[in-house]
C-alpha cells in the first residue's frame, strides 16, 4: 500500500499506532479518510488522538494484542464473513489455522483483553464487510515479545477477507523511525544483503563476491543489534564475542532497553566508535567520535514506509571537520585494506540497483522525474513506475505465489505485575521531540517548549492514591533501575498503567524497560514491564537533583551555555513546563 491510499480506504483498522504523535503527516491522511466517510477502528490502551475520531475504540489491556486479533478471526470465520474464493485461490494453510482460533471466542478474549465481547464482534464485522479495509500498525504491535505473531495475525485478517492486492487495502507497518525502511532495504540486517537477498544463499553470495572483488563472504547470519550486550558481557564462544562496536546514527545508551546493561557492555567493549551529527549519551562511552553531516548537508536516497525511494538533496555546505557517512566509511575501509572509492552518491546507488533485481528500475533519473519510486521496480524504462501495492494481483512472496495462514496461541508478556511492582509500564512517543532527541534536543525552540525530565502519564485515580499532583517529581522503579520524572494525571490512560517517552536524559525510562526479545524480530518488549511509583517527599531536593544531573550530563558532552538563572539552557521551572505541556495537550 501507499501512504496516499490511506485516505481512500472505506475502513481503517489502526492498531497500536499513534499517528498524531509519531507521523503527523500520515495522521492527516487518517483525518482525510474520516472526512471522506471512512470508518475507523482504533485499537490502543490509551485514548490517543485517533480514538477521538474513531467509530469504535477498543481500549484493550496492554499485552493482549494477539488474543484480540484471534478473536476477530474467530468471528469472521463463525459468521461466514470470509472471502472464500480469495482463500481458495490465493492462500494455503487455512484448514490448519481455523482450529487454532476456535477457542478465541469474543467472550474468551474479553477476559484477556478487557474489551467487551460485542465490541470485538462489531469490529470484526466492520473490518470484514467494508470492501476496502486497510490495517495500519505501529510500535504498539512491534515492541512486544510476541510481535511477529501479531503481525502475522493481522495478515490473517487481510487474507481471509480478500483485503490484499488492491488499492486502499493490505497492511501498513508505519515504521518507528525515519528511513528504518531504507536501512532494511540496504541490507542493514543480520541475515540479508541489500534487497533482502539471503546471506545463506550460495548463488547470492557468489554474485556479491564477484561484484565486490572479494574471495569469500560469510555464509552465517550475523548478530542482531539487541544481542550485542550479551555478546560483549556473557558470550563464551571466542568466535561470537564482540570486541569492537561501530555505531552511527543510533544512541543505544538512550534507546536500548535495560540501560544499565547497555552501559556496562559499552564500557567493557574493547573499542567503541560513535559516528553522528551531535553528541549523545552513547558518545560518553566511545573511544572515537566521528562527526558526520546532517540531512541537509549531503545528497542521497531514503525509503519511506510505503517502499518509496526518494532523493535527499544537499541544501547547505557543512561546516567544521565533518564528512558524509559514506565518505567516512570509504576512508575507513580503504585504510583497513579494502579500497573503496566513489565520486558521489549516484555511483553508490547505481552499484546497489545493479545488484538488487527488485530495485533495478529505480534510477536517479526516474526518481527525479516521479518524485518517488516504490519497489519492486525492475525495469529501467520510464514505463515501469514501481509498485503502489506490493501484492498486486494477489501474488505473494512464496514460491507458489500464495499467501500462508499462520496461527498460534496468545501468550502473556514475560514480566507481569506483582506485589513489589504492581503497575504496567510502557514507552510511547510524543510529537514535540523526535526519537532519542539527538537532533531535536539541539533545537533551542523545542527545548524551551519541553525539556527534562519529561512526564509520566498516569490515571488520575492512581495519582490520587499516591497523593501526587501534576508537575510533582516522582520516582519510577522496575527491577532493573529507576528514573525521576514529573507526574501527569490524565483520564486518557487506564488505571494501573504508566506511559513515558524515552528521549529524556534524566527521565530516562529505558532504565526500566525489559530486554526480553521477540524470538523472530529480536525487538525488545518496550511496551510492557512491571513498575511502581514512589512519591518524593522532598520536592526541593528533587528539583535541585535534576538540575545538577542535567548540567553534569551537558558538561560531559561539552554543552556549556546556561540561562541567566543558572539552569542549563532550555531547562524550565516546573510551573513553566506544566504550562507548556498544558498547551500541547
Amino acid at each position: 500500500m501507499g501512504v496516499p491510499e490511506i485516505e481512500d480506504a472505506k475502513l481503517l483498522f489502526v492498531f497500536g499506532y499513534n499517528g498524531a504523535a509519531s507521523h503527523p503527516i500520515v495522521a492527516r491522511r487518517i483525518v482525510r479518510a474520516k472526512e471522506k466517510g471512512a470508518k475507523i477502528i482504533c485499537v490502543d490502551p490509551r485514548k490517543i488522538e485517533t480514538a477521538r475520531i474513531a467509530d469504535l475504540h477498543l481500549q484493550l489491556k496492554n499485552g493482549s494484542n494477539l488474543a484480540l486479533v484471534n478473536a476477530m478471526a474467530n468471528v469472521i470465520i463463525n459468521e461466514n464473513l470470509l472471502d472464500r474464493d480469495f482463500i481458495e485461490q490465493h492462500s494455503n494453510g487455512f484448514a490448519e489455522f481455523e482450529p487454532i482460533v476456535q477457542k478465541y471466542t469474543p467472550e474468551y478474549a474479553s477476559k484477556i483483553t478487557q474489551v467487551d465481547a460485542e465490541d470485538i464482534r462489531t469490529a470484526a464485522r466492520m473490518y470484514a464487510t467494508s470492501g476496502t479495509s486497510m490495517i495500519l500498525y505501529g510500535m504498539g504491535v512491534c515492541q512486544f515479545g510476541q510481535a511477529v505473531d501479531v503481525v502475522k495475525g493481522l495478515a490473517n485478517l487481510a487474507i481471509m477477507t480478500g483485503n490484499f492486492g488492491r488499492p486502499s487495502t493490505g497492511i501498513g507497518p508505519v515504521r518507528g523511525q525515519n528511513n528504518v525502511q531504507g536501512a532494511c532495504d540496504m541490507g542493514a540486517l543480520p541475515n540479508c544483503f541489500p534487497g533482502y537477498q539471503a546471506v545463506t544463499d550460495p548463488a547470492i553470495r557468489e554474485k556479491f563476491e564477484k561484484a565486490w572483488g572479494v574471495a569469500k563472504l560469510p555464509d552465517q547470519i550475523g548478530c542482531p543489534i539487541t544481542h550485542v550486550p550479551h555478546r560483549v558481557l556473557h558470550e563464551k564462544d571466542p568466535k561470537k564475542q564482540i570486541h569492537a562496536y561501530y555505531i552511527f546514527g543510533e544512541d543505544p545508551a538512550q534507546s536500548d532497553p535495560d540501560l544499565a546493561e547497555v552501559r556496562e557492555a559499552l564500557d567493557k567493549c574493547d573499542f567503541v566508535i560513535m559516528q553522528d551529527i551531535f553528541m549523545n549519551k552513547t558518545g560518553k562511552h566511545a573511544d572515537v567520535i566521528l562527526p558526520s553531516t546532517g540531512w541537509c548537508e549531503h545528497d542521497g536516497v531514503y525509503s519511506s514506509c510505503d517502499r518509496g525511494f526518494a532523493r535527499i538533496r544537499k541544501l547547505i555546505e557543512p561546516q567544521g571537520d565533518v564528512k558524509t557517512d559514506w565518505e567516512i566509511i570509504s576512508l575507513i575501509s580503504t585504510a583497513m585494506g579494502y579500497p573503496m572509492h566513489y565520486k558521489n552518491t549516484e555511483e553508490i546507488w547505481n552499484e546497489l540497483i545493479a545488484l538488487c533485481p527488485g530495485f533495478a528500475g529505480a534510477t536517479y533519473e526516474k526518481i527525479e522525474k516521479l518524485g518517488s519510486v516504490q519497489w519492486p521496480c525492475r525495469d529501467k524504462a520510464m514505463t515501469d513506475t514501481g509498485t503502489p501495492y506490493l501484492h498486486k494481483g494477489a501474488k505473494f512472496a512464496h514460491p507458489d505465489g500464495k499467501a500462508k495462514f499462520y496461527g498460534t496461541e496468545w501468550r502473556p508478556p514475560s514480566e507481569l505485575e506483582n506485589d513489589e511492582f504492581p503497575m504496567v509500564f510502557s514507552t510511547v512517543r510524543e510529537v514535540g521531540h523526535y526519537s532519542v532527541r539527538t537532533m531535536t534536543g539541539n533545537c533551542r525552540l523545542l527545548r524551551n517548549l519541553e525539556d527534562e525530565p519529561g512526564w509520566a502519564e498516569m490515571n488520575t485515580a492512581d495519582c490520587e492514591a499516591l497523593n501526587v499532583k501534576k508537575g510533582e517529581l516522582v520516582k519510577i522503579l522496575s527491577k532493573r533501575g529507576y528514573c525521576i520524572t514529573r507526574c501527569l494525571p490524565t483520564e486518557r490512560v487506564k488505571k494501573g498503567a504508566v506511559y513515558m517517552t524515552y528521549q529524556w536524559w534524566i527521565g530516562a525510562c529505558n532504565e526500566l524497560t525489559n530486554a526480553v526479545l521477540d524470538p523472530v524480530s529480536n525487538t525488545p518488549e518496550y511496551k510492557y514491564a512491571a513498575c511502581r511509583i514512589e512519591k518524593i517527599a522532598d520536592q526541593a531536593w528533587a528539583e535541585k537533583h535534576i538540575l545538577d544531573e542535567y548540567e553534569g550530563i551537558r558538561d560531559q558532552m561539552g554543552i556549556k551555555p546556561k540561562t541567566p538563572g543558572g539552569a542549563p539552557e532550555g531547562l524550565k521551572k516546573p510551573a513553566a513546563v506544566a504550562a507548556a505541556v498544558a498547551v500541547v495537550l
